[in-house]
């Protein structure tokens, strides 16, 4: 009669005791591991006393060691759940190097080329990836008072680490050899898919893994499968992943799975419905526990952390350094300069693509172009910009559509071409209205200096915005459950609101922020409220964080004339009441009567003028914010914004001028 019960000889248990110290774990550790309420039959185990059967196997599979060396008095016969014929390690080996030999042309075909957005080609993954780094501290699960977060400077925005401190960038590849079950987390975009797909391909060419079975899995194709079968089995699905590739006996995928011979790559687990998360999810960790000898790597959204899975480590994907950004736009030129035919036209014996990529990295690094540069730290984004450069040959100067681009990614044109589905967060909520939160959110927010901003205040706006939609009608407690939910579909579904510490929340990209404000302007009910809301704005004319929200409204507006009027008066006032400041203009416009961008130069290089001038202090700062405040101005004009060509010509032509000259020309009719 087979025993129901294994004891640990004296030999077994101090090999035990080893592998237990290489693990680094507690005895509540191991019981979790085993499922087990207690410690109690760990110690049991460890003490060399009887423990049931099933539970020492369980323990020595996870120590990673052979319950027979470990029993005493192990019975020859013992039959092992899951366990067939006896195998032996020439025959996994056998097995294993069959079916990668079987398998490779699949997982090649699925993994090694990538169908990038708006291109009507696949591309080769090795043509275009670029090693990714992990963090191991994941921002949003940090406690930071947001007194700390408000002193950061926007171009520090989007910093790694927040604050002072910056975390140590590990890479991807490191971060995979060092973790049997990993969670990969990540913004929309950042590559999350694209690294499984890479690991896939390492695998497959034996440079990873090589004594593993690669298995790219799509989860939400797993559920799609399940809800169609009317069954989640994690196990069948496996087996299904191998039968293009000829291999239908689950035998020898029970064999695999038994001997940690598969690398499993479980790519999305944030695109699960919220119907089928919850038996997705338990179908994970119990496929996880069984199988635990093989390597797990999940990929899923940041925002859907709290998707939590036992005995997993989590690590997150770091936005591109600019050593990446570069190597990115060298391999993106070169694949799309050998396809392209008109630069192929125009193409000169010295490696075009090469030339343009430093052309693109050249403008993008220019100062005017810093929120720009926060945006393509992202691949996704990165992939757009270096799109719209081969297309027009320069940073786009009105970059209100590159924006818009951008937003309808994150608002669903990047699920679509996916064909991910999404929950409804707020039944009738349609886009026009998430855009019309989001502006208020970010009108409010900009205006107040407020990068980052706690839950409760956004769920507060969201309330109200909520609570004035026509034909609402929400108790308290529903429109609060109702604010909670959408605030977590516009964080974990479209990334534009992203947790940068716990409770603390900011816009994903400061461009966004200010792309929202400016459209708040823009979209103004009637003509009294847009000249109110136009004002407002350039009341803020010399302050350097409204920059982009300028140059944002401009190019948005139907017609900037009155904008360029009012901008205009604004800056001839800063300096309207100081006579000195007006006789140094008075020189200035004498000295030069040249072009604007002459004239702005000539104020910028003081010796240009001679004259001793002694300005004080105070009045060394005006002059600053005026000569800024032209340079705006001028950079308006310069971004393809509707202005009419009277209004454009009066601006060039009194730009710089003294009060009294001004004037003189106004009553001369120029």
């Amino acid at each position: 009669m087979v025993k129901r019960s294994l004891q640990a000889s004296p030999a077994g248990i101090q090999q035990a005791k080893r592998a237990f110290a290489i693990k680094g774990w507690t005895q509540e550790n191991l019981a979790g591991e085993v499922n087990l309420k207690t410690r109690q039959p760990i110690w049991r185990f460890f003490t060399g006393q009887p423990v049931d059967r099933q539970i020492f196997l369980e323990i020595c599979s996870i120590l990673d060691l052979d319950w027979r060396e470990i029993a005493l008095d192990a019975p020859v016969d013992f039959p092992v759940p899951g366990e067939r014929t006896k195998t032996t390690p020439l025959d996994v080996e056998s097995l294993v190097q069959q079916v990668r030999s079987q398998h490779q042309d699949t997982i090649q075909d699925q993994c090694g080329i990538l169908q990038l957005l708006d291109v009507n080609r696949p591309v080769r993954i090795d043509d275009i990836y670029v090693d990714v780094n992990t963090l191991e501290e994941i921002a949003s699960q940090q406690w930071v008072e947001i007194a700390e977060l408000q002193n950061l400077k926007p171009t520090d925005f989007d910093r790694l680490g927040l604050g002072d401190i910056e975390q140590k960038l590990i890479p991807g590849m490191q971060t995979v050899k060092t973790y049997s079950k990993l969670r990969v987390l990540g913004k929309p975009g950042i590559g999350k898919t694209t690294f499984l797909q890479h690991l896939a391909i390492q695998c497959n060419r034996g440079e990873f893994a090589a004594n593993r079975v690669p298995l790219f899995m799509a989860m939400r194709e797993f559920t799609r499968e399940s809800r169609n079968s009317g069954t989640f089995s994690l196990f069948n699905y496996v087996c299904s992943c191998f039968v293009p590739s000829g291999i239908s006996d689950p035998a020898v995928i029970e064999t695999l799975l038994q001997s940690g011979r598969v690398l499993l790559l479980m790519d999305g687990i944030d695109e699960l419905l919220n119907q089928d998360s919850t038996s997705v999810l338990r179908e994970i960790r119990q496929f996880s526990d069984k199988y635990h000898r093989n390597q797990f790597v999940v990929s899923c959204r940041t925002a859907a952390q709290k998707l939590q899975l036992r005995g997993f480590t989590d690590v997150e994907i770091a936005p591109f350094t600019q050593a990446q950004i570069t190597t990115f736009a060298q391999k993106w030129f070169a694949v799309f300069s050998r396809t392209t035919p008109r630069l192929a036209q125009s193409a000169t014996p010295k490696e075009p693509q090469q030339n343009q990529s430093v052309e693109f990295l050249q403008k993008l690094d220019l100062p005017e172009n810093w929120q720009f540069r926060q945006l393509v730290v992202t691949p996704l984004f990165l992939h757009l910009a270096c799109w719209v450069f081969q297309s027009q040959e320069k940073i786009p100067t009105k970059r209100t559509e590159f924006y818009k681009q951008g937003l309808d990614l994150l608002l669903g044109k990047w699920d679509e071409a996916r064909g991910v589905e999404r929950d409804e967060a707020y039944p009738g909520f349609l886009l026009p209205q998430k855009l019309r939160l989001l502006s208020q959110l970010a009108a409010v927010t900009f205006e107040q200096g407020q990068y980052f901003f706690e839950r409760g205040m956004i769920e507060q706006y969201i309330g109200d915005y909520l609570r004035n939609l026509p034909n609402t009608s929400l108790e308290p407690e529903e429109l609060q459950l109702a604010s909670e939910k959408m605030l977590k579909a516009i964080e974990a579904q479209h990334g534009l609101l992203i947790e940068r510490a716990r409770g603390i929340f900011s816009f994903s990209y400061l461009a966004f922020q200010a792309y929202f404000t400016a459209r708040k302007i823009v979209a103004s009910p009637n003509l009294r409220a847009l000249e109110q809301a136009l004002g407002n704005l350039v009341s803020h004319i010399s302050d350097a964080h409204w920059r982009e929200v300028f140059l944002l409204t401009a190019a948005m507006l139907r017609s900037a004339d009155s904008l360029m009027q009012l901008m205009k008066q604004q800056i001839d006032a800063l300096v309207a009441e100081d006579p000195y400041l007006q006789n140094f203009l008075m020189k200035v416009s004498q000295k030069s009567q040249s072009n604007p961008i002459e004239k702005i130069a000539t104020t910028r290089t003081f010796d240009h003028i001679q004259h001793p001038w002694q300005f004080s202090p105070e009045q060394q700062q005006v002059l600053q914010r005026y000569y800024d405040a032209n340079q705006l101005l001028i950079d308006c004009l310069n971004s393809n914004c509707e202005v009419t060509a009277a209004i454009r010509q009066e601006i060039e032509a009194t730009l710089l001028l003294p009060q009294k000259e001004s004037e003189d020309r106004e009553l001369q009719g120029e």
